[in-house]
């Protein structure tokens, strides 16, 4: 079963931000990838041909397990069923034309394939959401190691935000942001995104 929708957070590490030459953000830059984009643990991504630059972005997902509509952050936790991990793969190219155009990133972040997520794990079994490590390798080479404690903002501001503008439904997904230590992927590459407690996520990359 798809999600209703999928909600990203760009933007939320102040070291990617920096490597990006982006200013930090007074509240959370949200966009949204469309659930056809969606694939699984083991899935490739598949690049459209001529894209240019294509890149992988670890994150940590949520996903929402009741109807949520004004949450104050103090409850919002309440509301999550399960995280997983996430993929929040980004045509950069295209990205960075639109946003010299002052456009917006749907289709740099909405391709086909490009939300790879894994199978999500009970947030019951996960002891702190802001205490996570997130990795990402890259044919075998560490390329991200970052910590969900280093978000600007964290998991329960997060939903508290977003629920001000937009009811999350059960099954939505939440992906959270990357930290520092993106990078390019072509055809052949395997890109695999451990968060330990979560799950790990492995997916070959098709030119």
């Amino acid at each position: 079963m798809r999600p209703g929708k999928i909600v990203c957070i760009g933007q939320n590490y102040h070291a990617h931000i920096k490597e990006l030459k982006s200013e930090v953000p007074t509240e959370p830059v949200i966009f949204l990838k469309p659930s056809s984009a969606l694939i699984a643990n083991g899935e490739q991504i598949v690049l459209p041909p001529d894209i240019g630059r294509v890149d992988y972005e670890g994150e940590l997902a949520i996903i929402i397990g009741r109807r949520t509509k004004h949450v104050a952050s103090n409850e919002a936790l309440r509301y999550v069923e399960a995280a997983a991990v996430f993929n929040d793969v980004t045509a950069r190219d295209v990205q960075s034309k639109a946003r010299k155009s002052g456009l917006p990133w749907s289709l740099a972040k909405g391709m086909d394939t490009f939300a790879p997520m894994s199978q999500p794990r009970p947030v019951g079994d996960i002891p702190d959401l802001g205490a996570l490590t997130v990795r990402t390798r890259l044919n075998g080479e560490l390329r991200q190691d970052g910590r969900t404690a280093d978000m600007i903002f964290p998991v329960e501001e997060l939903i508290a935000y977003i629920s001000k503008f937009m009811v999350l439904e059960p099954g939505d997904v939440i992906a959270t942001g990357t930290p520092e230590g993106v990078g390019p992927i072509k055809g052949g590459d395997l890109v695999e995104i451990e968060i330990e407690g979560v799950g790990k996520l492995t997916n070959k990359v098709k030119g």
